[in-house]
């Protein structure tokens, strides 16, 4: 549409202004120019209209992929633990208005046939709150346990402690708490644990809190 205004006012201007052509002339100037400012704007705001960010569109395009129908499987990871659930069997149209409808969670894998959404949560499973206990691992290490750390499994390990600077610095009180197993019900437990005893840990694992 511009462009055939520009055309109009370069024709009359080529045959001469007439009584009132100053006028069209410069209404159809002032037209052709907002119109084609007006374009880019318009083609600029266009993926923002949609809701739809490079990311997404990524995430989107895996899932697409993947075929259809597709299973898909919902996996919360907390700080502490993981859990897993069956959504079910559904269209990839259907897995993506899923994604849609839950921002908070990503497709981390599509692969034939399957789609694994994921959803990170900062607090302790269910299960690490019934059972997580801090201790001392075979190697020296601050590790999480599922149950006491005698016998119980490791669920991460974090720091290489300094053993004898502990012993001779710590209340011995404390110090075969930590041999024992200190249980942590909540994150602000979890927390506290990880920050009072992080002054003992070795010269080369200071800082590495959260290293598995």
């Amino acid at each position: 549409m511009g462009f055939s205004l520009w055309k109009e006012l370069r024709r009359r201007l080529r045959r001469g202004m007439r009584p009132g052509g100053l006028r069209l002339a410069v209404w159809l100037a002032a037209a052709a120019c907002a119109i084609m400012t007006a374009v880019p704007d318009a083609a600029a705001a266009a993926p923002q209209a949609s809701g739809v960010d490079a990311a997404d569109a990524r995430r989107y395009e895996a899932v697409r992929a993947a075929g259809s129908p597709v299973d898909v499987t919902l996996r919360r990871r907390f700080v502490c633990g993981e859990e897993t659930q069956l959504l079910g069997r559904m269209t990839a149209a259907q897995a993506i208005d899923l994604l849609r409808r839950h921002p908070e969670w990503r497709a981390v894998s599509a692969g034939s046939g399957a789609v694994i959404m994921e959803e990170r949560i900062n607090d302790l499973s269910p299960a690490c709150k019934e059972s997580a206990v801090f201790g001392i691992d075979a190697d020296g290490r601050l590790s999480l346990f599922d149950g006491p750390p005698d016998g119980g499994k490791v669920l991460r390990s974090f720091y290489q402690l300094n053993i004898r600077y502990m012993e001779s610095s710590l209340p011995k009180e404390r110090f075969d708490a930590l041999v024992r197993g200190i249980r942590v019900s909540d994150l602000d437990e979890y927390n506290s644990v990880l920050s009072s005893f992080s002054e003992y840990a070795a010269p080369d694992d200071a800082g590495a809190f959260g290293v598995s």
